[in-house]
């Protein structure tokens, strides 16, 4: 990277996450968080982003989810 031109990352905000999450039935797996964006908000490539970083495992409420976000960022 060149200290001069740093490459900067967009965040997602949890809130911007569950917003594109709106919807969805917990208990959800990782893909089917995914499936839901997709189907629902045009491909969000920031969100999908973010999503495709969190474990693969079953989340039981948005709460689940914005833990493993916060981790990644």
């Amino acid at each position: 990277m060149n200290p001069q031109n740093p490459v900067i990352m967009p965040v997602v905000s949890p809130i911007q996450i569950q917003e594109r999450l709106e919807g969805i039935d917990y208990p959800a797996t990782r893909q089917d968080l995914i499936d839901h964006v997709e189907m629902n908000n045009e491909n969000d490539d920031m969100v999908m982003n973010v999503l495709t970083q969190i474990p693969d495992k079953e989340y039981n409420s948005p709460t689940d989810v914005s833990e493993e976000v916060s981790k990644i960022e």
